[in-house]
């Protein structure tokens, strides 16, 4: 096996030949698709991978330089596709991945086809004009609690993220999942999402993109997914029923559709027509 399948413990499924290439967000593993992936793996071909520091990865390949930035983690994502010799893959990215993939996609755009992010944001941090939804003492709070006590921290953000107070089983998976992550590993990635700005990059996007966004998310408001769809060309915008960050966890069915409504287009132009004679989606193109 190829040693960059075994680092990010990639897991290859399914039975078509195009294929779909699932990121996970912080402090969460490839088993957080696992609400949705079943309904692709007839018609799809599935790659789910951790990062490396999270899940099953080998965490002796752990770099604190490499992946003290999000491009650090968009290299797993190039090394994946071009150890499998991948091209035209649709990327379903969820929350901090949402960016991850549009960077692996700027430095090579001819291995993507489609892009999906799920509870983007492009900068969490507010400036000016632009909400992201937290300022710089909410940020410094989260990294102090984060290295004071993570798992106490993680136990007070499950249910707030997860916002499905009826399922509690949802919120104690979510929990187990943040509790596999290595501390320090953890705070290194929050530091490297909450502290980035991909703003300007968002216009040099040409892969064509949606977005999915939950209401009533704490960590990604509809103000930062109404930012990306303005500002990047070729993305398509749904505000989803789903509440909270997690709606592939939360509301597997409405996510699944929203999926396969933008994927299963032949293409662009095909899709474009039909989503707009629907008026389900709004489009910007520059």
């Amino acid at each position: 096996m190829h040693p960059i399948l075994i680092r990010n413990n990639v897991k290859i499924l399914g039975e078509g030949s195009q294929v779909i290439v699932f990121a996970h967000g912080f402090g969460c593993a490839q088993s957080s698709w696992k609400f949705i992936t079943d309904a692709f793996l007839q018609d799809y071909k599935v790659i789910l991978f951790d990062y490396v520091g999270s899940g099953d990865s080998d965490l002796s390949q752990y770099d604190k330089h490499k992946y003290a930035t999000l491009e650090g983690y968009a290299c797993d994502v190039i090394d994946i596709i071009e150890a499998l010799e991948l091209s035209e893959v649709i990327f379903i990215g969820h929350s901090v991945s949402s960016m991850i993939g549009m960077i692996a996609a700027l430095q090579i755009p001819a291995a993507f086809k489609k892009l999906i992010f799920i509870g983007p944001s492009p900068r969490y941090l507010n400036d000016r004009d632009y909400i992201g939804g937290f300022n710089t003492e909410d940020i410094e709070t989260i990294f102090e609690h984060i290295a004071d006590d993570y798992i106490a921290w993680s136990k007070q953000l499950a249910p707030a993220v997860m916002d499905n107070p009826l399922k509690p089983e949802l919120t104690d998976f979510l929990q187990e999942c943040f509790e596999a992550t290595d501390p320090s590993v953890a705070l290194a990635f929050a530091m490297a999402t909450f502290k980035a700005d991909y703003r300007d990059q968002l216009k040099n996007l040409e892969v064509p993109s949606l977005t999915l966004q939950s209401s009533d998310d704490i960590m990604a408001p509809l103000s930062a997914g109404e930012f990306i769809h303005e500002n990047t060309p070729k993305n398509f915008l749904v505000a989803m029923k789903a509440t909270g960050h997690f709606p592939h966890i939360s509301a597997p069915e409405e996510t699944i559709r929203e999926i396969k409504d933008f994927i299963e287009d032949i293409s662009l132009k095909s899709a474009t027509e039909q989503l707009y004679a629907s008026g389900k989606f709004s489009s910007i193109d520059h």
